[in-house]
């Protein structure tokens, strides 16, 4: 995200529905007025030039496939969104056009300990980019389907006030692209996802993201800011199965999912992206559930949320000393705090079953102890039960 002014043949899959009559059906059915040219198509060359540019934080652009290196499994892709990876705040006070790029790419990464899947993205990552705006800014999405894609894609933002939130107007078989523009009228951290049909599908395999609508005045300072999505991924095998799984179809229908995920897969942010932070520090979480289908009660273990923005209402008083978090899917908040004391801290849904099936992360805060905020009487136990 920018400002303007500073194998084609693919084998069908034993689910209940087929990839390539999803293709067809969906494209053909829920959109085919949008496909017959209600959006206009965009110069590749004239994309290819804003790749330099793009997204300021650090996603590649167009048809890179650079991925990151998956340090547990360095033979497969890594679809994790480093939470830390998060636009800067916005100093401006005038809105302005931004451009935003996304292409949505399907690539086969990792998912488990020893699994991989098939994940649809937004650049490469789940959940997509962070896009960062301000309030009244136009928004100029230019979106691509990489050629390679066995599915047909789009883009549905939350922020948007028009038709379909532009999924009438990006809706892209393999190898098109779209672009369209909307005022951002209202502040506030807003979801966005693929709405082809299946939509709950599209958005089960990863296709989901956020962008924030910053107030005229901004956000208050904070030390750290991070992007966290809670999603559901539903696969023919069991939890735990070695492998490259299938999605099922049935499953996400009668919403039984198999693993449950921050940020993409298993471990991303416990073995691969934690957050960091330091003793003293204030922290930000922008936190959204893609789902399709769960409500997660975030929570952190440890600590507690000293100002909550519920349903990432920021023009709303916040409520503050809060200790577990609701958020719909399809839904955001904002939580705050202070780190008071060093250690490890977990991020959990306190519907702790799902923790059993992936749904984890560390928060790692380092600095001096504080015995008078907490600490054992004596000597402990263990030491390592002190979680750090």
């Amino acid at each position: 995200m920018t400002d303007k002014k500073d194998e084609k043949s693919k084998p069908e899959t034993g689910t209940t529905l087929s990839r390539r009559s999803l293709l067809a059906g969906s494209a053909g059915l829920t959109f085919a007025g949008a496909l017959g040219g209600t959006a206009q198509a965009q110069d590749a060359g004239s994309a290819a030039a804003q790749q330099a540019a793009h997204m300021s934080h650090g996603t590649t652009s167009l048809s890179g496939r650079l991925y990151q290196l998956n340090p547990g499994m360095p033979e497969h892709n890594d679809i994790a969104h480093d939470p830390a990876d998060v636009p800067p705040p916005i100093t401006r006070r005038e809105p302005q056009t931004v451009r935003v790029e996304l292409e949505t790419i399907e690539v086969e990464a990792h998912l488990d300990t020893n699994s991989t899947f098939r994940f649809w993205t937004f650049n490469g990552r789940v959940p997509g980019p962070f896009v960062r705006v301000r309030v009244g800014d136009t928004v100029e999405c230019y979106f691509k389907n990489a050629e390679d894609s066995w599915m047909a894609h789009n883009v549905d933002f939350h922020a948007t006030t028009g038709p379909g939130g532009g999924a009438v107007l990006t809706t892209a078989l393999p190898g098109e692209e779209f672009a369209f523009r909307f005022k951002a009228l209202n502040p506030g951290l807003y979801v966005y996802h693929c709405a082809v049909a299946p939509v709950a599908l599209h958005i089960a395999n990863g296709m989901y993201g956020m962008i924030l609508v910053e107030p005229e005045d901004g956000l208050a300072p904070v030390d750290r800011e991070f992007y966290v999505m809670q999603g559901e991924i539903y696969t023919e095998e069991t939890f735990g199965t070695a492998g490259l799984l299938t999605e099922s179809y049935d499953k996400l229908i009668n919403e039984r999912p198999e693993y449950f995920v921050f940020n993409g897969h298993v471990g991303a942010l416990t073995e691969h992206f934690p957050l960091k932070a330091n003793v003293g520090e204030t922290v930000r979480i922008f936190f959204g559930v893609g789902g399709p289908n769960f409500t997660s009660s975030f929570h952190v273990i440890g600590e507690i949320f000293d100002r909550v923005y519920m349903h990432a209402s920021l023009t709303s008083p916040p409520l503050t000393d809060v200790q577990t978090v609701t958020v719909p899917p399809g839904g955001a908040a904002v939580v705050e705090f202070k780190c008071e004391v060093p250690g490890r801290y977990v991020l959990v849904d306190h519907a702790l079953s799902r923790a059993e099936r992936g749904l984890a992360g560390y928060l790692i805060v380092e600095g001096e102890e504080q015995p008078d905020i907490f600490g054992p009487i004596g000597e402990p136990p263990d030491p390592a039960m002190s979680g750090h």
